[in-house]
């Protein structure tokens, strides 16, 4: 969790963009029509309750909504805004009916949108596993950064940051058992290490039926991989070689391996590792490969 008195530490410039810092005896409120607000484009969480939606939306009815949302508007002469925080306030609002909703008006470019939506949910704790993944990911596509870069940003640890991209390689059978919840995060890591995918899916299914622990799986994962044939030689790496390996794996989020074939002549193969379509295209993002 992202503890609120550490955000203008983690970035200064997004302190005052924050519903949290407000301070509303001191702020410009004003009632904008629900219409004209769009979604933040960035915001990465896909689910939201009914049942804490209706009840919000029953105590907007009641009491109005006390906390105003944030917005921005690109151009003054535009009459529609974007949202930067406060989401469910209106949705809670459009479900209420109401034809408009408390906000304040910030400017914000595009790289603070993005950075704010991610941190307003991680503040929360309102995203999944994978929603959560999906944001360090678009982070670090959309900005171009490292797993390290988004670490810092964000105030986690690069080997955290590092865990939860990891699972986007997991088959997408699997990503649905994760993002509805029958699967917890550890459990997905765990069935990551499986080395047949189809094992991999059969360990996760048996997972959500039997309510496996981690420790089960662990020990299940470590007889299935024993069963998995080897044919390949080991074949002893240069430390050169072992820091370019850790230093593409950084940067891609997924398992790399350099192969040389000569080391006179210093030819060789790459061989990056995805674990579906999505996270295959996640990687020719990160490569700027576009196909026609």
């Amino acid at each position: 969790m992202v503890n609120k008195k550490k955000l203008a530490e983690i970035n200064p410039d997004l302190g005052p963009l924050f519903d949290s810092n407000l301070n509303l005896n001191k702020e410009n409120v004003i009632q904008i029509k629900v219409e004209q607000i769009r979604p933040n484009p960035y915001q990465p969480r896909q689910t939201f309750k009914d049942d804490e939606l209706n009840d919000l939306a029953a105590s907007i009815s009641r009491a109005g909504v006390f906390q105003p949302i944030i917005v921005r508007q690109k151009a003054a002469t535009e009459d529609t805004y974007e949202l930067l925080t406060g989401e469910r306030r209106l949705r809670a609002s459009k479900l209420a009916n109401k034809t408009t909703i408390p906000a304040i008006v910030r400017t914000a470019s595009e790289e603070q949108m993005m950075e704010i939506a991610i941190l307003e949910n991680l503040q929360r704790e309102a995203l999944t596993p994978l929603e959560e993944a999906k944001a360090y990911n678009m982070m670090m596509t959309k900005l171009d950064l490292t797993q390290a870069q988004v670490a810092q940003r964000l105030g986690k640890s690069r080997p955290y940051v590092a865990n939860y991209l990891r699972i986007l390689g997991l088959p997408p059978v699997v990503k649905q058992m994760l993002q509805d919840e029958q699967l917890s995060m550890g459990q997905a890591r765990t069935i990551l290490s499986v080395k047949n995918t189809k094992d991999l899916i059969k360990l996760a299914r048996d997972t959500v039926k039997k309510s496996l622990t981690v420790r089960q799986l662990e020990k299940r994962v470590a007889e299935l991989n024993r069963q998995t044939p080897v044919t390949k030689k080991v074949v002893e790496k240069s430390p050169f070689v072992k820091a370019t390996e850790d230093q593409l794996q950084e940067h891609f989020g997924s398992p790399v391996a350099i192969t040389p074939n000569d080391r006179k002549n210093g030819t060789g193969k790459i061989e990056i590792e995805f674990g579906s379509t999505d996270d295959l295209n996640r990687i020719l993002e990160l490569l700027d490969v576009t196909l026609n």
